[in-house]
């Protein structure tokens, strides 16, 4: 019997980076369709509003015929359940974010029994970086080219920019 299987790769992206595109294109490989769920994060105070965040995020999925970019709020596990998603997968860069993911990832088998979480981590050069580093690198004027996207790379530029120009 074939399924589709439809997995889930939330966050918050602010921004993505070539790390999360690492996880998006080997998940793509993997799962006949993918979502890049991006977290509405009222939680914290993001560099770029969600809107700007989803449109970084779908320039990364569009390399991917079977990958889409949506908002989610709330539970994940609410997104993901009511798209169908049987996966959420997690990036997971070193022991520190394993161990979180780990309690994530129970807690998330307690609130959704039938979703599988798959931690996955990125190509060796990328392990070092986060949202959090190419944020900051970029707002004190390090180059961060090497890893995110152009269009991210762009964004970023513009932000530092109307940041000194402020």
């Amino acid at each position: 019997m074939s399924r589709h299987v439809i997995a889930v790769y939330p966050g918050t992206f602010d921004p993505i980076t070539l790390g999360h595109e690492d996880i998006v294109r080997r998940a793509a490989g993997l799962f006949d369709e993918v979502v890049i769920a991006v977290a509405t994060a009222h939680h914290k105070k993001t560099l770029f509003t969600l809107d700007e965040r989803l449109e970084l995020a779908r320039d990364a999925a569009s390399r991917h015929g079977n990958v889409s970019v949506a908002p989610f709020e709330g539970l994940v596990r609410d997104f993901v359940v009511a798209r169908g998603g049987k996966v959420m997968v997690r990036g997971v860069r070193g022991v520190t974010d394993f161990d979180y993911e780990f309690q994530l990832a129970g807690m998330n088998r307690n609130l959704a029994p039938d979703v599988e979480t798959i931690f996955m981590t990125p190509t060796a050069t990328l392990q070092s970086v986060s949202s959090t580093l190419i944020r900051e690198i970029s707002q004190l004027g390090g180059d961060v080219a090497p890893y995110v996207a152009p269009l991210v790379l762009e964004r970023l530029s513009a932000k530092a920019l109307a940041r000194r120009n402020a």
